[in-house]
């Protein structure tokens, strides 16, 4: 049986039976094979964080430029990872339900990474990381959803934990990858005004050949049943929740807020002449409320269909986990984001004393920087393992909360530390943040979400990820440029606080069986 928009809102709690079989318990080996694509999904990541900086400043960036630069990623994560979740959802072809989506982001991550180092001009290197990311996020949604429909509950934290091994590895190899090609096969890493390097060229090729391999070894290994988990049938979820309940949750008056708080943020933007970021946060805020007066006057006029708007519906009724875990998500991924643009600039000009993006020393920082991401990216492959064990001695909120202060100290010692070796050990506490960020807010989402909206919910969660992305590529630039001098140093103590304040309020997210209630 297709499992269609059709059938979706059946109570499988009557027709399990029928429809399919209750989750089994996997083996290790089938884990790995079901997350070995990821390890290509990261390379694109890797090389994405390490190098977009660099490329941006060739082609002539300024460094407060950079934060409206980097907006394409998580722009294209809040758009296309919830659509992808909603169309996956109700997906059943002969290669199953997300590994079309996982194969298709592949084959178009490569050819963008083709294309993006051999880029003249900053608008096109800014086009093509448009184009990167949103074929990059294609396949990333399908791979967490792909975890929950295939593992029981009991094996979820391992199979996300074991998914950050590959997470890791793949960004391990994407950071040394231009200085293992420099080091290693002689390809230059030096190249004249407005030309990224023959190192960075060579990286990007490697790396889409890569991906696509990564992928296809998850998609052609792993099989996808249709199944549904013993949790969902004891709680008789299904895709949609009850029209009365949604109707009751779709407020009209919530709508026009939204929509009327996005038009007046634009209004003081035009009038206080402020970055042009502030209108992407606008357009959403606004666009958010139309959605809602929409699905609100179709609910009320017994329309009980709305196709993706249901995401509208869903946003707006999402269990408690998942709006408790914003708030943390939003202190976390505003300090990630801080980090990734603004440590090759502020290291580059504390421990080597650089600041011109063509000049040696300038780009043996960049290098160095580039091992000190697979670092963190290798300590963060190694807890991985460690941490299903940690969190089902202490839980996963507080094993949450302790690693991401973990994170927070270790990117203050980046203040202290003069010396570039050394900043090794602060390394290691980013590594052991960065296990528990990639895995479990993902294990807290599938177990608190029925398993026919997996997707989609893995989508929104992803909202959560790109708003506080937005955010500070509003305010860092010019908090950046003019409040500090162009200092990129304190912008990472920013990034230091939002971890420690991502920790505390990790410990007020409730248990997942608590939220149902």
């Amino acid at each position: 049986m297709q499992v269609t928009e059709n059938n979706a809102g059946q109570n499988p709690g009557q027709n399990a039976a029928e429809t399919r079989a209750i989750a089994r318990k996997l083996t290790f080996f089938q884990i790995w094979n079901m997350c070995v694509g990821l390890f290509g999904v990261q390379i694109v990541w890797g090389l994405h964080n390490v190098n977009t900086s660099r490329i941006f400043q060739t082609l002539g960036a300024d460094v407060s430029e950079l934060p409206l630069l980097w907006i394409a990623a998580p722009l294209s994560g809040l758009l296309v990872q919830p659509v992808i979740g909603y169309f996956s959802d109700r997906t059943w072809t002969r290669i199953g339900r997300r590994r079309p989506y996982l194969l298709a982001g592949a084959v178009l991550s490569a050819l963008s990474l083709f294309a993006m180092p051999n880029a003249s001009t900053l608008w096109a290197g800014s086009l093509m990381l448009w184009i990167l990311t949103a074929s990059i996020n294609t396949s990333m949604e399908p791979f967490r959803a792909l975890v929950a429909d295939r593992l029981p509950e009991e094996q979820r934290t391992q199979g996300y934990a074991l998914q950050v091994f590959f997470i890791g590895a793949g960004a391990v190899f994407a950071s040394v990858l231009p200085w293992v090609l420099t080091h290693w096969f002689g390809v230059d890493a030096q190249a004249s005004a407005g030309v990224v390097s023959p190192a960075v060229h060579a990286a990007y090729y490697v790396g889409g050949i890569c991906v696509v391999a990564a992928v296809a070894w998850t998609v052609f290994s792993t099989p996808e049943d249709r199944f549904i988990p013993a949790r969902d049938v004891a709680m008789g979820a299904g895709v949609t929740a009850p029209q009365g309940h949604r109707m009751r949750g779709m407020s009209g008056r919530g709508g026009l807020l939204w929509a009327a708080g996005g038009a007046l943020l634009a209004l003081i933007a035009v009038l206080g002449g402020y970055s042009r970021e502030i209108y992407f946060v606008a357009a959403i805020s606004f666009a958010y409320g139309v959605l809602q007066l929409v699905v609100s006057w179709l609910r009320q006029g017994g329309v009980s269909k709305l196709g993706m708007l249901e995401i509208v519906e869903d946003i707006r009724v999402m269990p408690a986990v998942l709006r408790r875990l914003g708030l943390v998500q939003f202190f976390t991924w505003f300090g990630l984001f801080t980090m990734w643009i603004y440590t090759i600039p502020a290291v580059a000009a504390r421990q080597y004393g650089a600041t011109d993006a063509t000049d040696a020393a300038y780009n043996a920082g960049a290098d160095w920087v580039g091992i000190l991401f697979a670092g963190y990216n290798g300590i963060a492959a190694i807890v991985a393992l460690l941490l299903p064990g940690i969190a089902a001695r202490v839980g996963r909120r507080a094993c949450h909360a302790a690693c991401l202060m973990f994170g927070a100290v270790g990117l203050t010692g980046f203040l202290m530390i003069d010396d570039p070796v050394m900043l090794w050990l602060p390394i290691i506490g980013i590594g052991i943040a960065w296990a528990s960020i990639l895995s479990i807010p993902y294990a807290l989402v599938s177990s608190a979400v029925p398993y026919q909206k997996t997707g989609v919910y893995m989508g929104i969660h992803n909202i959560f990820l790109v708003i506080p992305q937005l955010v500070a590529a509003i305010v860092l630039g010019p908090l950046v440029g003019t409040v500090f001098g162009g200092n990129a140093v304190w912008a990472l103590a920013i990034s230091a606080t939002c971890l420690a304040l991502a920790a505390l309020c990790t410990l007020a997210i409730p248990h997942a069986g608590r939220a149902r209630g």
